[in-house]
């Protein structure tokens, strides 16, 4: 299964994501997390301890691989380098394992408006493009709010979009944003999460306003996830609400996929 989790800061997108990849490796199945948003706490959301994952360096700042991957130094645009560079080998080169979850930080090239063709950016749409298309684990993305940086074929690839929304008019518009990209992109269908949910009428509001999108389950405003954050704790551990909550998005999920 492929998931891209996205959704406006601050909602809560990178804790689903973190508690998604543990439930996926609890079952047994092997999973890439992959952090492709410029903000990247995916690390300490899985519970990675600090000083290791202050050892993550971000794959947009390797400026010798991105060289000797595409043929061009970072930075620079035109020119002539390889659009199509070898990949295959990244995940477990630079990858951060614990238990069944290996964890890629993809960074932000310093050129990365939409459709830049300089030698980063395509160096990390090809990684997206090779996890999502190519391999057989369990990806999950936390992209950053917007899905500008997906081609095409990778959106395509794609099992489940998730936007992430709480109660609010500026989180829906993002969530009605991407829904908008996504069938640009060929994608048919955009799932929802609701978090930081306080009482039924929380719901119905997001009801109202979303009504074409499926809404997979909702998650109550937890003290125990924010306590783990100011804590740098995986809310996996701390959160257990939360995580039986998002259990049931999980099989929700996998039953809306299956029924295709």
């Amino acid at each position: 299964m492929k998931i891209a989790v996205t959704g406006k800061g601050g909602v809560g997108k990178t804790t689903l994501s973190a508690i998604l990849c543990h439930l996926f490796a609890a079952d047994g199945k092997r999973v890439i997390a992959m952090d492709a948003d410029p903000d990247a706490n995916l690390a300490q959301a899985l519970g990675i301890p600090p000083a290791e994952s202050a050892k993550i360096r971000p794959i947009a700042d390797m400026a010798d691989l991105i060289e000797e991957r595409t043929g061009a130094k970072p930075g620079t645009m035109g020119g002539i380098f390889k659009l199509n560079p070898r990949v295959d080998d990244l995940p477990e080169g630079l990858g951060y394992t614990m238990g069944g979850i290996t964890l890629l930080v993809t960074g932000k090239s310093k050129s990365a408006a939409s459709g830049c063709y300089c030698p980063e950016n395509v160096l990390l749409r090809r990684l997206l493009k090779h996890l999502v298309v190519e391999r057989n684990e369990v990806v999950v993305v936390d992209m950053e709010a917007g899905i500008e940086h997906l081609t095409r074929g990778t959106a395509e690839a794609v099992d489940a979009f998730i936007v992430v929304v709480e109660p609010g008019q500026r989180s829906i518009q993002t969530a009605l944003t991407v829904q908008e990209m996504a069938r640009g992109l060929g994608v048919k269908k955009v799932f929802v999460v609701a978090n930081k949910i306080r009482n039924e009428n929380d719901i119905a509001f997001l009801r109202e306003h979303l009504q074409d999108m499926e809404i997979l389950g909702a998650v109550s405003f937890s003290q125990a996830v924010m306590d783990a954050d100011v804590s740098g704790a995986s809310p996996f551990g701390r959160a257990s609400e939360a995580v039986e909550s998002i259990k049931e998005i999980k099989k929700r999920l996998e039953s809306s996929l299956d029924s295709r």
